[in-house]
């Protein structure tokens, strides 16, 4: 029996470089090769040949994603997503953020990954404001699971315990409507 979507989803405050899942989702820039933040970490963690790979890639559309190898990383995969830049919400910027979640879950389940770990997509430099973001990735999340038995756990790594408790309210209330 599968379990309930609620159950498969999980939230920690930590560095996502380091955790031994089948996919890490890199918040990517259209280039695919490196910037600042969570990306930069992943490029540095995962060393050269990631870079290398990408640069095979030719890039990726806002709200899409592409996957490459983990290679120094203990993920085996890395899915590369690129969020929108945010500017008054009524820019296409939740249909593009939803996007990169629906892209990446169906890029996990095409290649076997059971286990995915997301980042805030655009929560950083691109200033998504976190409960908007918070609210799309946890329903996009449920909206996949609930369809989609594949995937056994999406775990959203937050960068700070104030991050942490915007996704775990925005969780609950999907939880609870």
């Amino acid at each position: 029996m599968v379990r309930p979507w609620f159950e498969r989803v999980s939230l920690r405050c930590g560095d996502i470089t380091k955790l031994a899942v089948g996919a890490i989702v890199n918040a990517a820039n259209t280039s695919l090769l490196g910037g600042g933040g969570v990306d930069g970490a992943i490029h540095r963690a995962a060393g050269p040949r990631l870079l290398a790979e990408c640069r095979t890639l030719g890039g990726c559309p806002t709200g899409s994603a592409k996957l490459t190898g983990g290679y120094d990383l203990p993920a085996k995969y890395v899915i590369h997503a690129v969020g929108p830049v945010y500017r008054d919400g009524r820019s296409g910027e939740p249909e593009l953020l939803a996007g990169c979640y629906r892209t990446a879950l169906k890029l996990a389940v095409e290649h076997g990954i059971r286990t995915i770990a997301f980042p805030a997509i655009s929560c950083g430099v691109y200033g998504y404001p976190l409960d908007e973001a918070a609210r799309i990735a946890l329903g996009e999340t449920k909206a996949f699971l609930e369809r989609e038995d594949n995937i056994d756990q999406a775990v959203f790594v937050l960068f700070n315990q104030a991050a942490f408790e915007v996704y775990e309210r925005a969780r609950q209330d999907l939880a609870n409507p």
